[in-house]
């Protein structure tokens, strides 16, 4: 019987056994395998076991379905690969070897076994959390550059500060003053000296 594996830490080996033909996945109670986790979306993606191929479809989640580190709408989960429901990595063990190509994961030594999966709690996650993904290189490509608006022959020019520029004015002309004042008073007093 296939089942599928959580490989993220916190809930490294919760497994779910694939026994019906539809499973649905997603982070509220009313899935077949729920996972309490922000990045996964209330109802986020259905598995249909289809004879031997195990059949991944997603169901419009927020933040996607991915077999291998590629986006997928549908696709076949294969043996080996890694299936992620939003930040939710998993993989299918279906009970056999793993083919030649694929090697086995190492043992991590001087770790304990994983910790039983915590009890299913009544308290969902309210609601999905969008992660940011930035920008793809087709959608830089297709822009066709820079925004509209954005010109590279103007020259910067700096902003001026006009209360600056009147305090320095009024400065100058208070030392201006000032020095005269000091000129008529040395000039005053020389001239009552004589």
């Amino acid at each position: 019987m296939a089942k599928i594996v959580i490989l993220n830490q916190g809930m490294t080996g919760r497994t779910f056994e694939l026994n019906v033909d539809r499973t649905t996945v997603g982070r509220v109670e009313e899935n077949t395998f729920q996972i309490a986790d922000a990045s996964v979306s209330s109802r986020h993606a259905e598995i249909l076991l289809q004879g031997s191929n195990i059949l991944i479809r997603d169901l419009n989640s927020t933040n996607g379905t991915f077999i291998n580190g590629e986006k997928i709408s549908e696709a076949v989960l294969k043996p080996g690969q890694t299936l992620r429901f939003g930040q939710v990595e998993l993989k299918i063990d279906d009970g056999l070897p793993l083919p030649a190509s694929v090697p086995p994961p190492a043992p991590v030594h001087g770790s304990a076994p994983a910790p039983a999966p915590a009890p299913a709690t009544k308290k969902a996650v309210d609601s999905t959390m969008v992660i940011p993904r930035g920008v793809s290189l087709n959608a830089l490509e297709q822009s066709g550059g820079r925004p509209a608006g954005f010109d590279t022959n103007n020259a910067f020019t700096k902003k001026r500060n006009k209360g600056n520029l009147y305090l320095i004015i009024g400065g100058i002309v208070i030392a201006v003053v000032i020095i005269g004042l000091i000129v008529y008073a040395v000039m005053k007093a020389s001239s009552s000296s004589h």
